[in-house]
């Protein structure tokens, strides 16, 4: 029977309250980021792309689930703070030649303060109503960007960035870009952690379940509300960030309505109120077109049919199959993949027994 908890036993207030208490839990996170690092050696080069894009996903979802798993508040906007954060990052750098590593930052920052403006109405509105505000922000954003010349650049508001790099190491191949997300990627994830565990995250997860009640006992509503939205944002921004340093591009087609719905789906199918779940969900969705596309490839030459014969019922497919998938899996389990991932270690943790 594996125990993990049998014989771990904790004398302090800082033993109880560690990110990770139990010895084999620490042994598990540190080989898995020594796997992550060493994730270069073992992959190619399409591969290390596919992990690359799961890991930028993994960041802007985790973001928006702070703010909607957490908190409670309903944002369809998220693309359009991570299209801030883009602009921002691809301004500093094309036009004042700041380094990567200070545009990500500022990209989240300037990302944090649009998204804390746009946050403001959260205290008179709630559900529908403040989806609807917020997708006013995401059309609102992507108009300005499209009409103020000094931010696109005018012709298609596309800017250039140039080939990031630290210290004289070009960042231009998928593992070098690996190693450019992943300190992002890991920081997001265990800053997000212990923010939920703080007087922060149980004032968001007061505001989420009552936020009456949170107000009577002494929740300040209105900042709460706001510095979600703002911390949710900046991970938006870093996301974006990012986004553009990988692809050396920004452009508000990457950041529309379809990207903000597709983080939603992430955080639902990955299960709202749980980071992991974020990480699980941008996985999942990330992944799923391209194993869909092998799966349909893969009946047509069974079939007989050349792919160019099928390719927009492969197109329409995918859709299909998408939707049906996301209505499967909430339906089968509505708190998404991180419950599954719980009746898993449970099962293991009780094995042989059955309670």
């Amino acid at each position: 029977m594996i125990g993990r908890e049998s014989g771990v036993y904790k004398t302090s207030y800082e033993a109880d309250m560690a990110l990770y208490p139990l010895p084999i839990a620490r042994y598990a996170a540190l080989a898995s980021l020594a796997c992550l690092a060493l994730l270069p050696l073992a992959l190619d080069s399409h591969a290390m792309a596919l992990v690359n894009l799961m890991a930028l996903a993994a960041i802007g979802a985790i973001g928006l689930n702070i703010l909607v798993g957490y908190t409670g508040q309903v944002s369809l906007g998220h693309g359009a703070f991570m299209m801030v954060g883009s602009y921002t990052a691809a301004i500093l750098s094309a036009r004042y030649d700041v380094p990567f590593w200070l545009g990500i930052p500022a990209g989240g920052a300037m990302a944090a303060a649009v998204g804390a403006f746009f946050g403001i109405p959260s205290l008179r509105i709630k559900g529908l109503y403040l989806a609807i505000a917020t997708l006013a922000a995401q059309f609102i954003i992507e108009w300005i960007i499209n009409h103020w010349t000094w931010i696109g650049g005018g012709a298609q508001s596309t800017i250039y960035v140039p080939t990031p790099s630290f210290f004289g190491w070009q960042i231009d191949s998928e593992s070098a870009r690996w190693y450019m997300i992943l300190p992002f990627a890991v920081l997001a994830y265990v800053a997000a952690l212990n923010l939920v565990r703080t007087r922060i995250g149980r004032a968001f997860i007061a505001v989420r379940d009552r936020d009456i009640a949170a107000e009577i006992i002494g929740v300040n509503i209105f900042r709460y509300k706001l510095l979600a939205f703002a911390i949710s944002s900046f991970y938006a921004g870093v996301a974006g960030a990012l986004w553009t340093y990988y692809l050396k591009i920004a452009n508000y087609e990457h950041f529309t309505l379809l990207t903000s719905i597709q983080y939603l789906a992430m955080i639902i199918i990955g299960g709202l109120g749980s980071v992991l779940g974020s990480v699980l969900g941008a996985v999942f969705i990330t992944l799923l077109p391209i194993v869909l596309v092998y799966v349909v490839e893969g009946a047509a030459r069974l079939a007989g049919y050349e792919y160019a014969s099928v390719a927009n019922f492969l197109a329409n497919l995918r859709l299909i199959i998408f939707g049906g998938l996301i209505i499967l899996s909430l339906a089968i389990e509505p708190e998404g993949l991180y419950r599954l991932w719980g009746n898993v270690k449970r099962y293991f943790r009780q094995w042989p027994f059955s309670y």
